[in-house]
């Protein structure tokens, strides 16, 4: 089992920075690629930025150069440092994570609750 537990959304300005973080707790298990997703109101979900144990990164087109993912595995936490924000950017926020159980079994891939990151004046 895997919980993540998302931190640090909220309001900013355009131009602003946030930085969100995800903890994952899990139990009788390993965490392997973790990432951020976005939905924005009548979208569809979208991969943001992912990083593999090895920080192996993958960014979204649209946040390349302005957003940097990184992570502790010692922690089991990723981190989402977002600079240069715009509107085009507010959405929900979720993390997620893909684990394994130390007995086996198929990946799953787990998902955070979603925190609201709003560019607005």
């Amino acid at each position: 089992q895997v919980q993540l537990v998302e931190s640090g959304g909220g309001l900013v300005q355009p131009g602003g920075s946030l930085r969100l973080s995800c903890a994952a707790s899990v139990r009788n298990g390993r965490i392997y690629t973790m990432g951020w997703y976005r939905q924005a109101p009548g979208n569809e979900r979208e991969m943001v930025a992912t990083i593999s144990p090895g920080a192996i990164t993958n960014y979204a087109d649209s946040v390349k150069g302005r957003f940097t993912i990184s992570r502790d595995n010692a922690k089991n936490t990723v981190y989402l440092q977002m600079n240069s924000l715009s509107p085009k950017d507010t959405a929900v926020y979720y993390c997620n994570a893909n684990s394994k159980s130390i007995f086996g079994g198929a990946i799953f891939t787990n998902w955070g609750q979603g925190t609201q990151v709003t560019v607005s004046t």
